[in-house]
């Protein structure tokens, strides 16, 4: 169904909200993406890393009223919002929990119901339109996200659903797998630096930005190193979906070799995205969970890596 018209609840993410006068400032000094570059009719993937470069979450950002909204995996946000109070403690900045004042939805070929709801489609990637209160953002080609104020949710359900059948989450996580948006989980908190699940290569990085926790590191690894894991797609023969964090082997190698990023159920069995190491994708003999595990087969990503073209943004 991921091909088709289809809408569905995105209950796996809860919304972190920062507000106050201070809060773009405070952001600004802890994200991997550029605030400046934020406002009423845009959006950004972004990423908060440890003093080390690894991720500790990674989220959607979008302005609202007197700050910002962080749209990320619903385990994560606990453990962030205690974190990142430490740190807003000396700011006029106030972080909470705002997953209950929203409800969000993903649709796919949905242009005919958002303008329904009086919305106008997105005209790019990443691009926010806003209609009494409604936020709708395209997250990548054909797959919007529709933010909703809880109080709205029923209505804006109903008229959805009049226009697009009811989906599931798995084929909303397809796309995002075909689309080659990798995403921190709980399983993997702390595993990868951002060029390992390629978020430079998707508006997740700013290298004009300056100083953010974790940015000598990311930056190091942009202009002097060689990356030697990044993020791949790969097709599995079983409609066992595997766990973020699931761990990669190659027999050539002895060894694991990588992690599950993100892994959705496809007409063919599963597809998923994956940190590997670069010779083992060479080599080509990848398995699931064991080197005897089930073997994995290397899919296209819709995008190329571009250092020269990463490092404008």
């Amino acid at each position: 169904m991921a091909d088709s018209a289809f809408f569905c609840t995105l209950s796996h993410e809860g919304v972190l909200a920062v507000r106050g006068s201070d809060a773009g400032k405070f952001l600004q000094g802890q994200l991997t993406c550029n605030l400046n570059y934020l406002g009423d009719n845009t959006s950004s993937l972004g990423a908060r890393c440890m003093v080390k470069g690894r991720m500790q979450s990674s989220f959607r950002i979008l302005p609202e009223s007197d700050g910002f909204l962080l749209a990320m995996a619903r385990e994560l946000l606990e453990p962030q919002l205690a974190d990142l109070k430490k740190y807003a403690v000396f700011s006029k900045a106030k972080l909470t929990d705002d997953s209950d004042a929203w409800v969000r939805f993903g649709l796919n070929a949905g242009e005919a119901a958002l303008s329904a709801l009086g919305l106008e489609v997105p005209a790019q990637i990443d691009a926010v339109t806003r209609h009494e209160e409604l936020i709708a953002i395209l997250v990548s080609s054909g797959r919007i996200e529709l933010w909703v104020p809880a109080g709205q949710a029923a209505a804006v359900q109903e008229k959805l659903g009049a226009q697009l059948p009811r989906g599931e989450l798995n084929d909303w996580l397809l796309g995002q797998v075909r689309a080659g948006i990798g995403q921190v989980m709980a399983q993997t908190r702390e595993l990868f630096i951002p060029q390992m699940i390629n978020l430079q290569a998707v508006g997740g990085v700013s290298f004009k930005k300056g100083c953010y926790t974790g940015q000598e590191i990311v930056a190091r690894m942009q202009y002097l190193g060689k990356l030697k894991r990044r993020q791949y797609r790969v097709a599995l023969a079983s409609d066992a979906v595997p766990e973020p964090g699931t761990e990669i082997f190659s027999p050539t190698h002895g060894s694991s070799v990588g992690e599950v990023v993100l892994a959705a159920r496809s007409a063919n069995g599963c597809e998923l995205l994956a940190v590997l190491t670069a010779d083992a994708v060479e080599d080509n003999n990848l398995h699931l969970g064991s080197p005897d595990g089930l073997g994995l087969t290397l899919l296209d990503l819709p995008y190329e890596l571009d250092r020269d073209r990463e490092i404008q943004r």
